[in-house]
């Protein structure tokens, strides 16, 4: 049986992401962000991953095709190595979020770290669908703009035009990177029905089920509140 270096990546890649969470705390935080300090970190460590697992998921594909053509078997070292790395950082967040935060307040990320996790997991101990797996970290590009967001309002730049340009590719990158990309992998999976093994179909299809409705919920509420609330808000000021 084949080595496999996956835990020894999740292990090191939980203490990496601890480490630059705890190094976030010596560097200046806006006045309007010590209120939750802790919220700060967070997000800002999440920047981090969604950079970095951004760029990577992207290059995997670059660098190795052959992987887009089957999502099953075919994998690089390097592909391998993203998604035990992604493993690490969500259990970091999880066990961050639970420490730190209220469950009535974060109960469905906490449920997102789980799903991902677990699809994650079987992924990386079996080397299979990590093709799979990789598509579903493009999502992650979105993530960055998403984060920048939570950073941007936390630094009280609502009403500035940093915001409003955030804002705009935010939503963009939402539809490709995040709805787009779920359609994509939930008509793969339908698709490929009889190629995939009836344990690994159910969790991959009730994960994708579970992932779409809560980036749907997810993207009305940014909608609403950066878009809808900002127009209303417009027509009350004109009206006065």
């Amino acid at each position: 049986m084949d080595w496999n270096p996956g835990v020894l990546i999740v292990g090191g890649s939980f203490g990496g992401f601890k480490l630059i969470n705890r190094g976030l705390e010596y560097l200046p935080a806006p006045e309007s962000a010590l209120r939750n300090i802790w919220k700060w970190r967070n997000t800002s460590t999440s920047v981090v991953h969604s950079v970095v697992t951004g760029i990577w998921a992207v290059l995997c594909f670059y660098l190795h095709p052959r992987m887009a053509e089957d999502l099953i078997v075919t994998y690089s070292p390097s592909s391998h190595g993203l998604v035990s790395v992604s493993i690490g950082y969500f259990i970091h967040d999880f066990t961050d979020i639970l420490w730190n935060q209220k469950l009535q307040h974060s109960w469905e990320l906490l449920f997102h770290h789980a799903v991902v996790i677990t699809c994650f997991g079987i992924s990386v101990s079996l080397c299979s669908y990590i093709g799979f797996a990789v598509v579903a970290m493009l999502v992650e590009i979105n993530s960055i703009f998403l984060h920048l967001r939570q950073i941007l309002l936390m630094a009280n730049m609502r009403k500035t035009t940093y915001f409003r340009i955030n804002s705009i590719i935010n939503l963009g990158t939402y539809i490709v990177f995040r709805i787009s990309t779920l359609a994509w992998m939930t008509r793969w999976l339908v698709l490929n029905r009889n190629n995939v093994p009836l344990v690994s179909y159910s969790i991959g299809s009730v994960g994708m089920a579970i992932m779409t409705l809560m980036n749907i919920v997810l993207f009305y509420r940014l909608l609403r509140s950066d878009f809808l609330k900002s127009s209303r808000e417009g027509k009350k000021e004109e009206e006065k």
